[in-house]
Parts: structure tokens; sequence; C-alpha cells
């Protein structure tokens, strides 16, 4: 009963640790100190699950295939979706290499609530990297820097103007020398593109890309 109980508290461990790795990565962004926690962490996990038989190698393929979507996701202005996926894909295979029950479930939220923790309590000591800038609002949209919930509201429809922020899908684009807040149809679009107003909603502008 001790080694399993062992067994099942040095999995969360191990699980808080992959988990903490790759949030600090994102902080750092190429540090390298969360990809090597993170592949330790990894190969113990599922090499000890492999080899005491309670794991396929089609479960640690679908938990690479995650790890790959979101290593794409990071590298190609994407929407997200990639990333969405490959989080999904290594929890799904996660929870199976934990016996896909209740108590694996419950492994795995103890194990985040754990690296969560952590990662609070080292955040403030950890340098920024680009992509963590981008996931994390620093700065408000104010009205004494140009800033305006709606310029002339319907009267937008139709206008053009350079987008100042990436569209992933919502970013900030000048309209008539006024920075707007918007949001495109769904695609990405990069800075410095021209767009064109389609829509407007209460506070909701849609745009999409210029013609040329």
């Amino acid at each position: 009963m001790d080694v399993i109980v062992d067994r099942g508290v040095l999995q969360v461990l191990l699980l808080a640790v992959m988990f903490l790795s790759i949030m600090v990565e994102i902080k750092t962004g190429g540090l390298g100190v969360g990809v090597l926690l993170g592949i330790v962490a990894a190969a113990v996990f599922w090499g000890s699950q492999y080899t005491r038989g309670l794991v396929e190698f089609y479960h640690i393929a679908v938990f690479l295939v995650g790890v790959l979507m979101i290593i794409v996701e990071i590298l190609l202005p994407t929407v997200g979706l990639l990333a969405g996926l490959g989080v999904a894909a290594m929890l799904y295979s996660i929870v199976l290499a934990l016996g896909g029950d209740i108590g694996a479930l419950a492994a795995l939220g103890i194990a985040l609530a754990i690296s969560v923790a952590a990662f609070l309590l080292i955040v403030a000591r950890l340098p920024s990297s680009r992509l963590w800038n981008k996931l994390v609002l620093h700065n408000s949209s104010r009205t004494e820097e140009g800033y305006v919930s709606s310029v002339g509201a319907v009267d937008l429809v139709g206008k053009t103007g350079e987008v100042l922020t990436e569209l992933r899908p919502a970013g900030t684009v000048r309209i008539d020398g006024h920075p707007v807040d918007v949001v495109s149809e769904g695609t990405f679009i990069s800075k410095g593109t021209h767009v064109v107003v389609l829509s407007v909603s209460g506070s909701r502008v849609v745009v999409r890309e210029a013609d040329r």
C-alpha cells in the first residue's frame, strides 16, 4: 500500500514539474530551464508508466503530438487553435496514462494546482519573454493616449486603417488617426497590414484585410 501511495505522489509531482516547466518556458522564452525540467519529468513519467505496462506507445504519441502542436503555435502566427488542441491532446494522454478514471482526473487537478502555486511564487523573479508579454496585458487603452471605444460608431463601416498590433484575432488598428480596438473575422492579420471595417456592434468593430 505504501508503495502504491508513493507512486501516486511521485506521479503527481512529476506532472506538476511538467506543467510548471511549460509555464516557466513561456515566461522566460528561451532560457531552456523550462525545457530541461519538462524533458526530464516527462521522460521519468512516461518511462515508468511504459515499463510497468500501464501505457502503450499510442498514449505517448498523442502526448508528443500535443507538444508539437504547441511548438508550432509558438513559431507560427495562428489564431490559437493548434495550442488548444495541443493542450487537449496532452491532458487526454496523461489522463489515460493514469488510468482514465476519477482518480486520474483528481491527480491531474492536484498537479495543476501545485504547478500554478509554485509558478505564482517564482513568477516575479523570472524574466519576461515576448510570448509572455503578448499573453499578459500590461497597459490599458486609456483615453489620454488617444484610444476610443467607438469612433463614430456606424461611421467606421467601410473605412480603412493600419494594423498597429497583430490581430489574433483581437488587436488595435489606426483609423482616421485614432487607435481603435478591433477584432478580425477570425484570421490572423500581421502588423502594418491595411484593413477595412466590415461592421460595428456597440464597441465591437469587425475588420478584414483590405483588398490590394
